[in-house]
């Protein structure tokens, strides 16, 4: 990443501990504000991950940065036999855990307090590997990257959906304005933490998204990378495997 962006700039906390607590804080209405910050769309490019996923029939996944779990919960729906959600907040994973707690999907669905780079499991564990709207909070994104191809089975898929920066006008602009101002707001407006939603648009705005990320993930070892830009190039998909 070409400029590292932290949550709160006067703390003397690492960039992780940072992130953590601000997830923690903001946990409780995390999932209303998303949907309202992405207009819902956000629910549909997961559904494609959810597909890219599913069609490679893996016998177990592992969703990092899992959040509250809606990644990991519609995988164990779509029919993934064990899935693994994993996320430094706690406070994220108890919003989680109610939502699966007493569900038919308790006994295949595991949500997990870890750290992205220091993941808890052997080489070559998981089929398949997600990470949505996740890889730009790692600490180092390279460690993070490294670990999960470590987890990766050969012949395995790794999804990432990322927000990404559009280059045509007039998206691009439209962008900017939503991210520079309306996010912000909106965050200081519903959420207890003031400057949690600024940290999620400037770390955003600096992440080395398209080309430049698909070179990062070759340079770790990943092959067949590509890279699928969504609804004007505001989010991306990227596919690759071990």
């Amino acid at each position: 990443m070409s400029k590292k962006v932290t949550p709160y700039k006067d703390s003397k906390l690492t960039k992780k501990k940072q992130v953590e607590q601000m997830f923690d804080t903001i946990s409780e209405n995390y999932d209303g504000l998303n949907r309202v910050i992405s207009f819902g769309i956000d629910t549909s490019w997961r559904k494609k991950v959810i597909q890219l996923v599913t069609e490679t029939q893996p016998k177990n996944a592992l969703d990092i940065a899992t959040g509250t779990g809606d990644l990991a919960i519609s995988m164990a729906q779509e029919g993934i036999p064990k899935v693994v959600g994993l996320d430094l907040s706690e406070g994220m994973l108890k919003v989680g855990r109610k939502k699966i707690a007493n569900s038919s999907l308790a006994n295949k669905l595991e949500l997990i307090q870890g750290d992205s780079e220091a993941l808890p499991f052997e080489e070559d564990s998981f089929d398949a590997i997600t990470v949505a709207f996740g890889v730009r909070n790692f600490e180092t994104l390279e460690n993070g990257l490294k670990e999960i191809y470590r987890v990766l089975k050969p012949g395995g898929i790794f999804v990432v959906l990322e927000t990404s920066v559009p280059t045509k006008f007039p998206f691009k602009q439209g962008y900017n304005i939503h991210c520079k101002y309306i996010l912000p707001t909106i965050g200081k407006i519903f959420s207890k933490d003031k400057v949690a939603y600024k940290y999620l648009s400037d770390s955003a705005a600096v992440f080395p998204y398209g080309e430049k990320f698909n070179n990062i993930l070759k340079n770790i070892g990943f092959i067949n990378v590509k890279d699928k830009p969504q609804t004007f190039g505001v989010a991306t998909i990227y596919t690759a495997s071990k």
